[in-house]
C-alpha cells in the first residue's frame, strides 16, 4: 500500500518554516564603505605596511623614509596597513602617546600625508581596541582610518578589509599568558559569521574590475606563524568563489609573495615595517614561491582599469621583487552585430 500524505502537518510544517524565516533578518552587505576617488586617469596607487608601530625602533624610521621616497615617486593615494599597528599591547587609551609616537611623528613624509586605511592585529587586540578605532584619533591625525572591517571602494578596485584576529582559535583557547580585547567580537561564533556574511555580499555585489582582500593573519605563509588553518576553511573558499585577485596581510614580519596551482589568488605578505629577520623558513613546494624575503620593508600596488602591478621594497629602498598581470574586461568581449 502507498504511504498517506498527511495534508495538515505538510501545511503546518510550511506555516511554521515561514514564521520562523519571517523573524530572521534579511541578510545585506553591511560593511561600512570608505568611497577614494581614483585618479583622473582611473589608476589607483599605493603602498602596503604592516607590523610596524614601535616607535621608530628597529629600522622602522628607515623603512617609513624609503615609504615617503617611493610614495613621493609614485605620487600614491594612500597607505594600507596590514595590523599590529601599535606594539607590544595595543593602546592602553585614547590619550596613549604611543599613537603619536609610533604613527603622526615617524610617516613624516610628504607623500604618506595621505589616508591611511588599517586593520587590526593581534598585538592592537591586547590593548584598549575601542581607542585604536575611535574618531579621536582621527581628531589627531586625519590620515587614520581604522575600523574591524570595512571596504574601500576606488572604483576600479575594491579593497576589502577584514577582521581575523578573532578567527584564531589559539587566542581564545591558549593565549600563553596574554589578555586580549574581546569587549567587541562576543558572542565569537556570531561575529565571525557576521563578517564572513557581509563580505560575501560585498565581493559578490562587487562590480569593480579588481578585488583585494585584507587582514592581518596570513593564509598562506612559509614564515614563523605559517599558514592560519582558521583562514583556509572559513574565509579562502569565499575569496575564491568570488574572483578576489590578491590577499594581503601582515603578521609574519617578512615580505612574501606566494602563488600556487590551487588557487587564482596571489598571496601577498606585508609584515616588515620594524621588526625582522625571524630566521625562519618553511615551504614545500618551490614553485610556489614567487619570493620570500626575511626582512623589513613594504610593499607598493599600481592598479589601471585592466593591468595590476606590485612591487616589494627593502629597507634601503631597492625593489626586490616584482610582479604584473592583466585582465580583459568584460566589455572588451562584446562583439556588436
Amino acid at each position: 500500500m502507498g504511504s498517506k500524505f498527511d495534508i495538515g502537518g505538510t501545511v503546518m510544517t510550511l506555516l511554521l518554516c515561514f514564521l520562523l524565516l519571517s523573524m530572521v533578518p534579511k541578510l545585506e552587505a553591511e560593511l561600512t564603505t570608505v568611497d577614494h576617488a581614483p585618479n583622473p586617469d582611473g589608476s589607483v596607487g599605493f603602498l602596503v605596511i604592516g607590523d610596524w608601530g614601535r616607535r621608530g625602533l628597529y629600522n622602522q624610521s628607515q623603512v617609513a623614509l624609503q615609504m615617503g621616497r617611493i610614495g613621493e615617486k609614485m605620487d600614491v593615494d594612500f597607505v594600507v596597513s596590514t595590523g599590529d599597528n601599535i606594539y607590544d599591547s595595543g593602546m592602553k587609551s585614547i590619550d596613549d602617546p604611543a599613537f603619536q609616537l609610533s604613527f603622526t611623528n615617524i610617516y613624516t613624509s610628504p607623500s604618506l600625508q595621505k589616508p591611511w586605511y588599517s586593520v587590526l592585529g593581534n598585538h592592537d587586540y591586547r590593548g584598549d581596541v575601542e581607542a585604536q578605532l575611535s574618531p579621536v584619533l582621527k581628531s589627531i591625525d586625519s590620515r587614520w582610518t581604522c575600523m574591524r572591517s570595512f571596504i574601500v571602494d576606488a572604483e576600479i578596485v575594491e579593497l576589502f578589509f577584514v577582521d581575523t584576529t578573532p578567527f584564531v582559535d589559539a587566542y581564545f583557547l591558549n593565549p600563553d599568558g596574554q589578555t586580549y580585547d574581546w569587549s567587541g567580537v562576543s558572542p565569537r561564533e556570531s561575529y565571525l559569521q557576521t563578517i564572513l556574511t557581509e563580505l560575501e555580499m560585498g565581493l559578490r555585489e562587487s562590480r569593480a574590475n579588481w578585488k583585494i582582500v585584507v587582514g592581518h593573519h596570513a593564509i598562506k605563509s612559509a614564515s614563523i606563524h605559517g599558514n592560519t588553518k582558521e583562514l583556509e576553511s572559513l574565509l579562502l573558499p569565499i575569496l575564491e568563489a568570488n574572483k578576489v585577485d590578491l590577499y594581503m596581510n601582515g603578521h609574519d614580519h617578512c615580505l612574501q609573495h606566494i602563488g600556487t596551482s590551487q588557487s587564482p589568488i596571489q598571496f601577498l605578505t606585508s609584515g616588515g615595517g620594524s621588526k625582522a629577520w625571524r630566521g625562519y623558513y618553511n615551504w614545500t613546494t618551490p614553485e610556489d614561491m614567487k619570493f620570500f624575503y626575511d626582512g623589513q620593508g613594504f610593499m607598493s600596488v599600481t592598479i589601471t582599469r585592466t593591468e595590476m602591478g606590485i612591487a616589494f621594497y627593502d629597507v634601503s629602498g631597492n625593489i626586490l621583487h616584482k610582479w604584473d598581470t592583466s585582465k580583459m574586461l568584460d566589455t572588451d568581449l562584446y562583439f556588436p552585430l
